[in-house]
């Protein structure tokens, strides 16, 4: 976990804001594909017991309905903290890669600027993942990069993901994510107070990129959302601190 000077201290504790309140959806918009965004199609997202829950309750099929859900204020140099599990099985109709798949989107474009039918956001997707093979390992928090790339170890990267060197955490157990943020130089992943990620440099461009007139600038700040990807997924204790 990124050390401070003040950790554990009371100025530190007091610095973390809560962003959920774990009680209904205020302060967040969703955005599903095929909709516009605000319209919490087949109430997807839900507030319940403490938790922001991926619920498909109301679906039959998933039809590629990628959703989001974006806190309503952007940011550029923060940490986050959360924590997430996958429960229950897949929805059906959903792609084979997003069994147990979801992620947490940061330096995003404002919903409002989505196409209708857009599947993800102009990102940085800190995917999670969940262990489905006990004999094969299958890391989290790793990189995907919607309509972005980003720069790892001096080398400018174009793959669409990339693996963190994070466990594999199996079941329907609560894993601890942290995300250290500072504008376009530097992003770190920790899991379970362990970083498994770092890299530098975000810029927009690629095979999905909406913003084609902004192609190579640097991606210094944006929303952060939650997504459905056909996996049922919950989400809790997420809090924020802004960094100088």
């Amino acid at each position: 976990m990124p050390e401070s000077k003040e950790k554990g201290s009371d100025k530190e504790q007091e610095a973390w804001v809560s962003i959920f309140n774990g009680k209904n959806l205020d302060d967040w918009t969703v955005k599903i594909k095929g909709h516009p965004a605000g319209e919490n199609w087949k109430q997807t997202f839900l507030a319940t017991d403490g938790a922001l829950k991926v619920d498909y309750s109301q679906y039959e099929n998933f039809d590629d309905a990628f959703g989001h859900i974006f806190y309503k204020t952007p940011y550029s140099d923060y940490r986050l903290k959360l924590k997430y599990r996958f429960t229950g099985e897949q929805l059906e109709g959903g792609q084979g890669w997003a069994r147990r798949n979801s992620g947490v989107m940061i330096h995003s474009q404002d919903p409002a600027t989505m196409g209708l039918d857009q599947d993800f956001p102009l990102s940085i997707e800190v995917q999670l993942l969940g262990g489905l093979d006990k004999n094969e390992p299958r890391s989290t928090a790793n990189l995907c990069t919607p309509g972005t790339h980003v720069t790892i170890d001096d080398e400018f990267v174009t793959a669409h993901c990339i693996n963190s060197n994070s466990d594999s955490y199996y079941g329907d157990q609560w894993v601890a994510l942290e995300i250290e943020v500072r504008h376009d130089s530097l992003v770190r992943h920790f899991i379970n107070g362990e970083e498994v990620m770092q890299y530098k440099k975000p810029v927009i461009g690629g095979e999905f990129n909406t913003l084609t007139a902004l192609e190579g600038m640097p991606l210094k700040k944006g929303y952060i959302s939650l997504q459905s990807e056909s996996h049922p997924v919950e989400f809790k204790d997420i809090w924020i601190m802004e960094l100088k």
